[in-house]
């Protein structure tokens, strides 16, 4: 009776090949004879090699689903590698253990560069409208002696002759398995497969130099503290000349000495004496849009806050604008000469409110009661 390969690695008739190379690695794992040097263990390992030895070949695997014999798919079945039948793809057996093999071939030369970030400050005027600054980054540019090849003029690379151009060499070694032959970079050329005999002069063979350079970049209306702007392209240049990073620019704003930024609204205050409060007022003030009158109607409290809509900053993102949100504090002289004093009384005794703090009656709040409170701090 035919061996039923499924069985073996325990997979259904309709396992895909994932499954399958999963199922094998896995009982790989538990038989190989160095981890279970069982005999029967041994037969086991043998027959999972030769399970996967058909069912990872599409051509074997048709050919033993059809019922017809799976070596004959291949002229004889000589096994994978020269390890002769029941050893399997000895690329997948190495897998098992070491993980997925590594990619053969040179390495190259012209990697990408790496991003950049510097921090730049604006104005909250410049972050509120926005504008355009030049500015100047120290960055990795491509060579211009040897345009990024890392030789001298007139020189070029050679081919590594220790691995003769493919970035690594390879050693032989005895194993359970016979002997395995394994691959590590090339000392000589570190694995580019080239070296160069006489380096660039200015660059020392990478390629690149450090550069000032200026850059115009649009700061948009509405950043914020932390706001990045990113310039593609604008970066470190890889080495070998390889393709530039990105430049990001990270905005900071400066401290106003006026208005203090909440969001996209504005706050400041706003300081004006007793008497135009209570008779009202109208005060200028200077905004990012240029002096306005912020009128203060007569009776207007110390705390309270007068807004003045779309004079904040701009929205990132949307139209429109931010608030810009007045804060009224009212003071109360604390030394008053004798004539003021007296026309205070007056005052007080035009109002009806002559009588000594401290008589008033609950909820009753007059002119000197209100001076008490200012006093006092409430």
């Amino acid at each position: 009776m035919a061996t039923d390969y499924y069985a073996v690695l325990g997979v259904r008739r309709d396992a895909s090949q994932d499954e399958i190379k999963k199922a094998f690695r896995r009982l790989a794992r538990e038989l190989h004879p160095d981890v279970n040097p069982d005999p029967k263990t041994q037969e086991r390992f043998k027959e999972i090699n030769a399970a996967y030895e058909v069912l990872s070949d599409p051509q074997k695997k048709q050919v033993y689903d059809l019922g017809g014999d799976p070596l004959s798919a291949s002229g004889g079945g000589g096994g994978a590698g020269g390890f002769g039948a029941g050893f399997g793809n000895f690329s997948d057996i190495m897998d098992a253990f070491f993980g997925q093999a590594s990619q053969r071939g040179p390495r190259s030369r012209t990697r990408r560069g790496q991003d950049a970030m510097i921090r730049l400050e604006v104005t909250l005027d410049e972050a509120a409208f926005g504008t355009t600054k030049e500015i100047q980054v120290d960055t990795a540019v491509v060579c211009t002696t040897c345009s990024g090849e890392g030789a001298a003029p007139g020189t070029s690379a050679q081919t590594c002759d220790m691995c003769r151009g493919r970035g690594e060499v390879s050693q032989v070694t005895r194993s359970f398995l016979g002997q395995v032959m394994t691959s590590r970079p090339c000392p000589q050329c570190q694995g580019f497969g080239t070296v160069v005999p006489t380096p660039c002069p200015e660059c020392a063979g990478d390629g690149r130099v450090r550069s000032r350079r200026t850059l115009t970049v649009k700061i948009p209306a509405g950043v914020d503290n932390g706001t990045r702007i990113q310039l593609a392209g604008e970066g470190e240049v890889g080495p070998g000349g390889g393709p530039a990073g990105d430049l990001y620019v990270e905005i900071h704003e400066k401290p106003h000495t006026v208005f203090q930024r909440r969001g996209d609204d504005l706050h400041c205050t706003v300081t004006i004496p007793m008497t135009a409060a209570a008779l009202g007022t109208k005060v200028p003030l200077e905004t990012l849009d240029g002096i306005e009158e912020i009128d203060i109607r007569p009776g207007t409290q110390s705390g309270q806050s007068i807004p003045l809509h779309q004079r904040g900053v701009t929205h990132l993102r949307g139209g429109g604008r931010g608030d810009l949100i007045v804060h009224v504090e009212v003071i109360t002289p604390n030394k008053l000469d004798p004539q003021q004093e007296d026309l205070l009384r007056q005052l007080a005794k035009l109002r009806g409110e002559e009588r000594p703090m401290g008589e008033f009656k609950p909820g009753q709040q007059g002119l000197f009661s209100r001076l008490k409170d200012a006093f006092n701090g409430r």
